[in-house]
């Protein structure tokens, strides 16, 4: 079968309709692609923006809460009179009361001058130290851990012991009357917090 110029007029409007069509099909497969992959990145977009917002949210929640548990801890220590001047008249009453409540046999101390914790300041606040040395005749260990407990719950400071020895007291050498067994020779620090200079 043979095609002459005739059959082929005849034929190129047909040809011509079917290649548009197959154009077009390619066209419209291209297309749909393309709005694939964007719908593929729009989605992609939409989730990291999503996860983004999702993390400022968590850490503006973790911050929030942090920073009600610092203002609460800051009320806790200005109550309790760590945060201001140091207050020694009341910690001289304090231990009088404590000796006087527990009964405790005898109770030497010093207060030593206050003294920086460190050179700088650290957050607008300075850290102050005050060392005292105490001296404790005891019947046993537990009176000089109520001591140093009823210190630490009532003083208008931080109270941390430094050092502590303990030494037997021969019964020889006790005097008439005396019932101690034990010698405490301790190092504590009265730490209190004051607004660096310049800070509001």
């Amino acid at each position: 079968m043979t095609f002459d110029r005739a059959d082929f007029s005849r034929i190129q409007v047909s040809l011509l309709a079917a290649i548009l069509m197959v154009a077009a099909g390619a066209a419209l497969a291209w297309f749909a692609d393309r709005q694939h992959v964007t719908s593929i990145r729009a989605e992609a977009a939409a989730r990291a923006q999503l996860n983004e917002f999702e993390g400022k949210l968590k850490q503006v929640r973790s911050e929030e809460s942090e920073i009600k548990q610092k203002a609460a801890l800051f009320s806790n220590l200005r109550a309790r009179g760590i945060i201001g001047e140091e207050q020694r008249l009341d910690w001289v009453e304090l231990i009088k009361e404590i000796r006087d409540t527990r009964k405790l046999l005898d109770l030497q101390y010093e207060f030593s001058p206050q003294q920086s914790l460190e050179k700088g300041s650290a957050g607008g606040y300075a850290f102050k130290s005050s060392a005292m040395r105490l001296q404790m005749k005891l019947l046993h260990e537990n009176d000089l851990l109520i001591f140093v407990n009823d210190l630490r719950s009532k003083a208008k400071a931080y109270v941390r012991v430094r050092s502590c020895n303990l030494t037997r007291i021969p019964r020889s050498t006790a005097a008439s009357g005396e019932t101690a067994l034990l010698g405490a020779d301790c190092e504590l620090e009265w730490i209190t917090i004051l607004p660096a200079k310049g800070a509001t």
